[in-house]
This record gives C-alpha cells, structure tokens and sequence, in this order.
C-alpha cells in the first residue's frame, strides 16, 4: 500500500517560478525515507503536500489512500503526525501538558486528558526519556528536551505517517544521540512509515530505508538508501564533490570544492 504517492506534480506560487517540477515520489507502508538537498531545494514544500498542507498546482497526491481534493483534509491531517521546529513552542505549557496537545492538534491544552491519552502520554514520555521532566515547562528545556518532547506529541495520536523537518537541527551531539535513538525505537512500529526533510546525513537515524535527493525543485534520484553511497549522484544533487560513507547504519559525509 502506498502511504504517499505524487504523480507529475508541479507547484509554483502566484508570480514566482515552479517549487517543484514533475514530481513523482511514492512511499509505502512502514518505509523510512530521507529528503535531502540544498537550501532552496523545495524540501520542506514536498512534505507540506505529504502532510495535506498544500496543494499541488498540477498533476496529483493520495495520501493515505486518499486524493486532495476529494476528501476532507481535517479528518486526513489527524493521521499524519508533523515534527517542525518552527511550530510555536506554547511556553505556559509543562512537557506533560504539551505533549497532550497532540490529540487534539492543538497549541493550548483544552483541560485534562482523558484516561486512554493519559496513558499514552505516559508511555511515550517514558519511552523518550522525559518522565523525569514532565512537569518542567517546556520553554526553559534543552533543545534535547523540546526535541524529543516534539516527537512525542506527534507520536500520541498513533499516526500512520509521521513527517519530520529537520528535527535535529540546532541540537548539539547528545542531543542529537538521544533524539536518533528515539526515531529509532518509533521505527519499531511497522504500522508507522516516515518521512525526514534533513541538512545533514549525519542526522538520519539507522534505520532509514530509502533517500529522495531534491535539486532546484527536482528529484535527482530515488530509492534504497545504498544510493547514497553514489558519489556522483550526491554531487550532482548538492553541486559540488560529495562523498559519503556508512557506519553501523548510519551516514556521514565529505565534501571538496
């Protein structure tokens, strides 16, 4: 089954150029993919579509098993699960309070939640090392902290698809260690497939199974991760020599002028 699947999309705002170009991209059930590309590549607008955030301006995108267009996107967005840092942190809130607020996909708490989101808030929390936290307010926790407390929001309403923009950015190498190993053990779940629009290899977990490299709004090439191991497609993507190698699972990267 395909969880997301873009045929011949373009999509250009009023008055400016294509974002994105003849778009084909398919992910099915419990796959792992990776985004990358330059700034200005149209990364994070490929996973707004995969989000029903945005519409495409030609050609067409089922999510889930459903067409935009034609079918209600506030029922489908409570399937998909986001993680942005650029999504207000609600300062008031304590960790435990703000992860709640995932049910609802809200910014405020709407009151006490329920025994069965109670519970599995208290999972995830112990699941991604917060519980000792849980009371702290959000705004005064590390970067590490906020991270994984993202994460668990968008994990609480059990969502078949979770969408990630570049979760790690900002966190030093604990921070960034401890996140990895929490998308790690979220991959566990076969029912979850993911989606991570990311800057740096270094910042994919292990268990990513497959890389779109985007260029000016392109695919320059799709498929098993082991692609990344093409040097020449990795320059051609990032426009200078690339080169990357893998360690237990996991991707770092040099590059020369």
């Amino acid at each position: 089954m395909s969880v997301v699947k873009l045929r011949g999309v373009d999509l250009w705002f009023a008055g400016g150029p294509p974002v994105l170009q003849d778009i084909t991209f398919d992910v099915a059930a419990g796959e792992h993919w990776a985004v990358l590309g330059p700034n200005g590549a149209g990364k994070s607008t490929l996973l707004a579509l995969a989000g029903a955030q945005r519409f495409p301006s030609r050609g067409t995108v089922e999510l889930l098993g459903e067409r935009l267009g034609r079918v209600d996107v506030r029922e489908l967005r409570r399937r998909i699960g986001v993680v942005d840092v650029r999504l207000r942190l609600p300062r008031e809130l304590s960790v435990r309070s703000y992860v709640e607020t995932g049910e609802t996909q809200t910014v405020q708490s709407l009151g006490p939640a329920g025994a069965g989101v109670g519970s599995r808030v208290t999972e995830l929390l112990a699941q991604l090392g917060l519980t000792d936290i849980e009371g702290r307010p959000i705004a005064v926790c590390s970067q590490g902290e906020q991270a994984r407390a993202r994460l668990a929001r968008a994990l609480v309403p059990k969502p078949e698809l979770l969408l990630l923009d570049e979760p790690a950015a900002g966190l030093d190498l604990p921070g960034r260690a401890d996140l990895l190993a929490a998308l790690e053990a979220a991959a566990a779940d076969r029912r979850l497939s993911t989606v991570t629009v990311a800057h740096h290899l270094e910042e994919l977990p292990a268990t990513t199974t497959h890389v779109a490299l985007l260029r000016a709004g392109r695919i320059v090439a799709s498929g098993d991760a082991s692609l990344l191991g093409d040097a020449s497609l990795l320059s051609e993507c990032f426009g200078r020599p690339v080169r990357a190698f893998a360690i237990d699972g996991r991707w770092f990267v040099t590059a020369s002028r």
